[in-house]
């Protein structure tokens, strides 16, 4: 490959013909004319055995996260990132991009948040992320995330969310899809702030939200998921307030929506500042119709030793929620309208 140091060689080397060479403030205004052409995210390009963050599709590394994601720019690729604890954020403005840990499970975004709002702000065409852990992610206004998504689909796997005031945090008014698998959601939320709660999953009017396989434990303030969109999937997961402290609802949907959740495991605990229900339907006006929405095959209980009697759901709508097939243990109630 021609470098500029090879192509300077050439040009200045006793070993080319006389009549090649160029007089020297000559070479030196081409020399400086190439180094301004290369791009920025080029000249901050490692080689690939030394890059913390690679663009699999190009080869390259870089030195930091945002410049490989700029890199990419209006394009569609993929960031590796390596093994490691990494004090990194980054803003995709376009593009679709997607974030990989090359080790799943063994790369962690931790103790910075971008434009002051998460490790990872996405705005472009579309993301996903796989294998990452976020972790340690506080700002000011008390809504620190490990992902801000604020456009575009957006989908999650075998990622782990810890110790941040939230996990992730949408926007309002955009008509797209957040999808969630595979992951695992721990020590999040908090209600210490005067913008109000922050939660483990807050989604806004986004659309719609697919949750599947995932696991939440251990929050330390607000809800464990709250979603405004029209609709929802949230199957197959488990909700562990065994080990909670000050939370409030394991799921919020605060205005309605329809869809299912089915086949969930929740565990109400003790410390809770809100213990009156497991599953709210509508509690800040039902933006949305609920008629239909399936609650079906979930078991739900409270810790060992603890009397009390919440409801498994409680229905601010009047809408006709379809509740059958749970599993409730001693004290739970089924429903109860508000």
């Amino acid at each position: 490959m021609l470098t500029i140091r090879s192509y300077l060689f050439a040009m200045v080397s006793p070993l080319s013909q006389p009549n090649s060479r160029l007089p020297r403030w000559l070479l030196a205004s081409i020399a400086g004319a190439a180094v301004c052409a290369i791009p920025l995210a080029a000249l901050l390009a490692q080689p690939r055995a030394q890059a913390s963050f690679t663009v699999e599709e190009t080869g390259r590394g870089y030195g930091s996260l945002q410049a490989a994601v700029d890199a990419i720019g209006n394009r569609e690729g993929t960031v590796v990132i390596a093994p490691g604890n990494w004090n990194e954020c980054a803003v995709q403005r376009e593009g679709v991009v997607h974030f990989r840990a090359a080790q799943a499970g063994k790369a962690l975004l931790g103790g910075k948040a971008c434009e002051g709002k998460a490790a990872l702000v996405l705005r472009g065409r579309g993301a996903s992320v796989d294998g990452l852990v976020f972790a340690d992610i506080s700002v000011a206004d008390g809504n620190g995330a490990g992902i801000r998504l604020e456009e575009g689909p957006l989908k999650v796997s075998q990622s782990w969310f810890r110790d941040s005031q939230q996990g992730i945090l949408t926007t309002n008014g955009v008509e797209s899809e957040l999808v969630i698998d595979k992951s695992t959601f721990t020590r999040l939320g908090t209600c210490e702030n005067s913008a109000g709660c922050a939660h483990s999953i807050y989604v806004g009017d986004y659309g719609s939200l697919k949750v599947t396989r995932t696991r939440f434990e251990q929050g330390v303030g607000g809800h464990y998921l709250k979603s405004r969109t029209a609709r929802i999937v949230i199957e197959d997961c488990s909700f562990d307030d065994s080990n909670g402290r000050g939370t409030n609802y394991l799921i919020d949907l605060p205005n309605g929506g329809s869809g299912t959740i089915r086949r969930n495991w929740f565990v109400q605990g003790r410390d809770k500042e809100n213990w009156s229900a497991l599953i709210a339907i509508g509690a800040e006006g039902a933006q949305y119709a609920s008629d239909g929405l399936e609650i079906s095959g979930n078991t739900a209980q409270l810790v060992p030793g603890l009397s009390r009697n919440p409801a498994f759901v409680a229905d601010w709508t009047g809408d006709a929620l379809v509740i059958e097939n749970n599993d409730l243990g001693p004290g739970v109630k089924r429903f109860e309208r508000r």
